[in-house]
């Protein structure tokens, strides 16, 4: 279930939750952050930034640092994984009409990008991913994972979602015992979703 609100955290460097994160995972406090998120919310303007409430501001704030520690926890068995996947959102594509000639197949169910636009994040996600030997599936909505899942016999994905998404996905991806790694969205919404190509590519 994804987020009842919206955010826009682009501007935001996606490594200095990369760093909180490794900090709080190497000191074994990050399920008791409710403090420092508070200082973390208030140092980065966080509030003033999304416009968000308090709570809503400090529930993303501890996705986001759970995201980067789960990263870590899983890092080194994914290492070790062969064969992999890339699931992109279709809502960060450039256009979400006509003008994106990606196609739709149901069978697999997957956009498959055309590569039309040289400025798209999702293209460029993309071409990072099959530089990289990546199997890619760009998805209309995380259901669609579970049928990608059952019919490949994949040992290590990479997701980019919203940190709500990124948690169920996570769940499902333990029952099928395959190693994780998470890109969270750094704006979300129905259309023109943000995430970082950098911490993507770090990933990778």
């Amino acid at each position: 279930m994804a987020y009842k609100f919206n955010f826009d955290l682009a501007g935001l460097s996606q490594s200095l939750f990369k760093e909180i994160a490794r900090l709080f995972d190497e000191t074994n406090v990050h399920r008791k952050i409710g403090e420092a998120s508070r200082r973390l919310v208030k140092s980065l303007r966080i509030q003033e930034a999304t416009g968000l409430p308090l709570s809503d501001a400090l529930m993303l704030v501890e996705d986001l640092v759970d995201t980067y520690v789960e990263n870590l926890s899983q890092r080194r068995l994914f290492q070790k994984t062969k064969k992999r996947a890339l699931l992109l959102p279709h809502c960060s594509r450039k256009h979400m009409d006509n003008r994106c000639r990606a196609y739709f197949d149901g069978k697999i169910p997957s956009y498959l990008c055309a590569k039309c636009s040289s400025d798209c994040l999702i293209r460029q996600a993309v071409e990072a991913g099959e530089r990289r030997g990546y199997d890619i599936y760009i998805l209309p909505g995380g259901s669609c994972m579970n049928r990608i899942l059952s019919q490949k016999d994949y040992k290590g994905v990479i997701g980019v979602a919203c940190c709500e998404e990124i948690k169920i996905a996570r769940a499902l991806l333990k029952d099928f015992h395959i190693a994780s790694q998470a890109v969270p969205l750094t704006k979300n919404g129905c259309s023109n979703t943000q995430f970082s190509l950098e911490t993507l590519e770090s990933i990778l």
